[in-house]
């Protein structure tokens, strides 16, 4: 996965088509996007590895497989971008809007999602072990077969979320609402509750 001056023309240009990666790599470490508008592009097998995200927009963007490890996307905008198998591995998340996000597939392992809404975003088959997820807001979420093993969903709004299936063991609910929650088949095992 590359990150190339492409990618630095379409954000000037407004083009939504393919980018095309040339032989030489160029990581994203030191790259900030800060703030940028980066909706409706095709990002797919892009590496965005620890990149300054924060408050980026994507907004219908195409992340698929697309390797943002590491990366800062403090309150950024992902509102219907489709980011299945996306490698976010310890991505920092916390208050960003992933609202009807595609993220099937997706590792989320360690990443920090903290007061994040995933307002019916896909979720099915991701992996949020060891997530921080407290006080997010997954609504109608559909978190089938997801692992959440370990996952802190303190205070979080499970609420209509599809959960069967899914991988809970060790996972903190403490305080969360699952007022309507599927949770058919879901693995509870050792996670701490919310007092009724």
């Amino acid at each position: 996965m590359i990150i190339t001056a492409t990618i630095l023309a379409a954000l000037h240009s407004g083009t939504s088509t393919p980018l095309r990666t040339p032989a030489y790599p160029r990581r994203a470490t030191d790259l900030s996007f800060r703030g940028a508008d980066l909706s409706s592009l095709n990002l797919t097998n892009t590496d965005l590895s620890g990149a300054n995200l924060t408050r980026t927009t994507f907004h219908f963007s195409d992340l698929r497989n697309t390797d943002l490890t590491g990366a800062n996307l403090c309150d950024a905008t992902l509102r219907s971008a489709n980011l299945r198998n996306a490698n976010l591995r310890g991505a920092n998340l916390s208050g960003a809007y992933l609202s009807s996000a595609n993220l099937r597939g997706a590792n989320l392992s360690g990443s920090n999602l903290r007061g994040a809404n995933l307002c019916d975003a896909n979720l099915r088959g991701a992996n949020l072990s060891g997530a921080n997820l407290c006080d997010a807001y997954l609504g109608g979420a559909y978190l089938s077969g997801a692992n959440l093993r370990g996952a802190d969903l303190s205070g979080a709004n499970l609420s209509g979320a599809n959960l069967r299936n899914a991988n809970l063991s060790g996972a903190n609910l403490s305080g969360a609402n699952l007022t309507g929650a599927d949770l058919t088949r879901a693995n509870l095992r050792g996670a701490t509750l919310p007092t009724p």
